[in-house]
C-alpha cells in the first residue's frame, strides 16, 4: 500500500468513532428541512454547497421564519467562523500544497476531520502525503453527510403532519453545545447570547442572532482584556 492509500485509510479509520453523533444529526436535519416545506432538492442541496450541519439548520429556521435572504446567509456564516480557525491551525502543515488542494481540503475540513487530522500532523509533520489523511477523514464524513440527509428527506416525507419535527431543531442545538458546558467562559457567551436573542428577537430582518451572537463575543473579548490588566 502507497503511503497516500495508507495515510488515507488511517484517515477512515480515525473519523469513524467521531461519526456516531453524525448519523443522527444528518437524518435530522434531512427530516426538519421537508418538515419546514423547503422540499428534497434544496433540503439535499444545502448538504452539498454548506455542509454544516448547524449552519444548514438555523440558515432553514431564519428563511422559514421570514428572514430575508441575507439575514440567513450572513447568520450561518457566522456560525461557521471556527473553520476559519480550523483553517489557520491546518495552514502551518500544508502551505506547501498546490491552490487546488487547498481549496478542496477546506471544503473538507468539517469539526470532525480536524480533531483527528490535525492531531496526526502534529506527529507527522514531515509526511509529504499527510493531507491525504484529512483527505481520507473528510471524505468519509462528506459521504456520511450525504447519505443521512437523504435518509432524513425519505423520513420527513412519510412523518406525518401532526406529528412534526420542528421540536427537534431547539433539541439538536442542546445536544450540540453540551460539549461547552463544562468551561466557565463558554457558559458566559451560551447564556449571554440566549438572553440577547430574546431582547433583540424582534429586531428588523429577524437579525437576532447575528447581534446576539456580536455583542456577546465582544463582551467576552473584552471580559479577558480586563482581566489580563488585572
Amino acid at each position: 500500500m502507497s503511503k497516500r492509500s495508507e495515510n488515507f485509510v488511517k484517515g477512515f479509520y480515525d473519523v469513524l468513532p467521531l461519526l456516531l453523533p453524525v448519523v443522527p444529526f444528518g437524518i435530522i436535519f434531512g427530516a426538519i428541512g421537508v418538515e419546514l416545506g423547503f422540499g428534497p432538492y434544496v433540503t439535499y442541496a444545502t448538504s452539498i454547497i454548506i455542509f454544516s450541519g448547524a449552519s444548514q439548520i438555523v440558515f432553514f429556521q431564519l428563511l422559514s421564519n421570514g428572514a430575508s435572504s441575507l439575514v440567513a446567509i450572513t447568520s450561518s456564516s457566522v456560525i461557521s467562523t471556527r473553520h476559519l480557525l480550523y483553517g489557520a491551525v491546518v495552514a502551518q502543515y500544508l502551505s506547501k500544497l498546490s491552490i487546488t488542494w487547498k481549496i478542496f481540503i477546506s471544503y473538507l475540513l468539517t469539526d470532525q476531520a480536524f480533531a483527528v487530522s490535525q492531531e496526526y500532523f502534529k506527529k507527522n509533520k514531515d509526511d509529504d502525503f499527510k493531507h491525504y489523511h484529512l483527505l481520507g477523514s473528510g471524505l468519509t464524513l462528506w459521504i456520511i453527510w450525504q447519505i443521512t440527509t437523504i435518509i432524513g428527506i425519505l423520513l420527513g416525507s412519510i412523518v406525518p403532519d401532526e406529528l412534526g419535527l420542528t421540536f427537534t431543531i431547539p433539541l439538536t442545538f442542546l445536544a450540540l453545545l453540551i460539549n461547552y458546558f463544562r468551561k466557565l467562559d463558554h457558559l458566559f457567551v451560551i447564556f449571554l447570547s440566549g438572553f440577547l436573542s430574546i431582547i433583540f428577537y424582534n429586531a428588523p430582518f429577524k437579525s437576532y442572532i447575528i447581534l446576539s451572537s456580536l455583542i456577546s463575543l465582544i463582551a467576552i473579548y473584552l471580559f479577558y482584556k480586563l482581566r489580563k490588566k488585572a
